[in-house]
């Protein structure tokens, strides 16, 4: 990470001085270039009144008419020399602003970039621990055995076993248990079960991806969405449920647990080391593969704002968008199994 120190001295960040001296040096120097301009034109403006007068003066104002000739020619050249010095001027202080308005995108998107890192490790970090419990509660023999016998007892020890799990793991809004056919014959929310007794989760994508995994190893995840029945954002992880919680014997349904989302990975940004002095101008982002926006250090635009990213070259340590933001981002690799869904984290700097 970049030290905070080394990009500051006593007159604030250096990279963003160097933008502040550039704008004053272009401010003072078009002043200044304006200034000579009008005493050359107030100049030649004399030299032709004085002409004027040594004309009417006849012979008498000859030596004073060589004097204007000579002022009025200094006058030009004055007028000469601010337009060429504006010509070579300008652009050099256009591209000094340019180059340091780069450079403090580039210094600034370093620390942000691992801020950012930070954000996505400690997410992936998080869900990989979500789909080593839905691997090791599948083949729990007690929801084996309910989906084995469909017997009412059985069914009934299940949600139990269901809702102990679920006060232990507070992560998590609900599990559900769905036969073969995908209707949903256990849950651990004892306040939703009645409601979700019975539903049919056959078409739904956690419950076919788990269906079709081809051993106990494997699992499913499901991108972050707002699920109505659950009345909150979810990220879902499910695998089958096999027969005697073997891990390559038939599947026999399959269990979906429900990540809460929305309070979780509110959690992990929230908790990004910002300075206090940034966290009224800086926003921390998760934002899937296609740059929206899944979770927000200021609550707005989840599921809703589409963020584009410069994903070429080494724009990742930091850019200046549309809208003269810096924006740093570091894309998931993925944590130990789980080999994510190409999330970003993101930091978006605007002061």
């Amino acid at each position: 990470m970049v030290a905070l120190e080394s990009i500051h001295d006593e007159g604030g960040p250096v990279p963003e001085r160097v933008v502040r001296l550039a704008d004053e040096i272009g401010h003072a120097t078009t002043e200044k270039l304006r200034g000579i301009e009008q005493v050359a034109r107030a100049t030649k403006m004399l030299a032709l009144n004085a002409l004027i007068e040594a004309a009417r003066a006849g012979d008498q104002g000859g030596g004073f008419a060589v004097v204007a000739r000579e002022v009025s020619g200094v006058a030009e050249q004055a007028r000469s020399l601010s337009e060429s010095l504006s010509v070579e001027v300008t652009p050099r202080i256009a591209e000094l602003m340019d180059l340091g308005r780069e450079l403090t995108a580039r210094v600034r998107g370093l620390r942000l970039a691992d801020l950012a890192h930070d954000v996505v490790d400690a997410i992936d970090a998080n869900l990989y621990e979500r789909t080593c419990d839905v691997r090791c509660w599948a083949p729990d023999a007690t929801l084996v055995r309910a989906l084995e016998s469909g017997d009412a007892a059985d069914l009934a020890a299940a949600a139990d076993r269901l809702a102990g799990i679920l006060r232990c793991y507070t992560v998590y809004v609900d599990f559900w248990l769905a036969d073969a056919s995908g209707r949903v014959v256990a849950s651990g929310a004892a306040d939703r079960r009645a409601a979700v007794a019975g539903v049919d989760v056959s078409g739904e994508a956690w419950f076919r991806q788990a269906m079709a995994t081809d051993s106990g190893d494997a699992y499913a995840t499901v991108d972050v969405e707002r699920h109505d029945r659950l009345g909150t954002t979810v990220s879902t992880f499910a695998t089958a449920v096999r027969t005697g919680g073997t891990l390559h014997g038939a599947p026999v349904g399959a269990l979906g647990i429900f990540f809460d989302w929305d309070r979780q990975a509110q959690a992990v940004i929230d908790g990004v080391g910002l300075l206090d002095e940034e966290r009224g101008y800086t926003r921390v982002l998760v934002l899937d593969r296609g740059g929206r926006v899944l979770a927000s250090s200021d609550r707005a635009g989840v599921l809703r704002e589409q963020l584009t990213l410069r994903t070429t070259g080494d724009a990742a340590v930091g850019f200046y968008d549309e809208d003269e933001r810096t924006v740093a981002y570091a894309h998931s690799s993925g944590y130990e199994t789980y080999r994510g869904l190409g999330w970003f984290g993101a930091i978006v700097q605007k002061r």
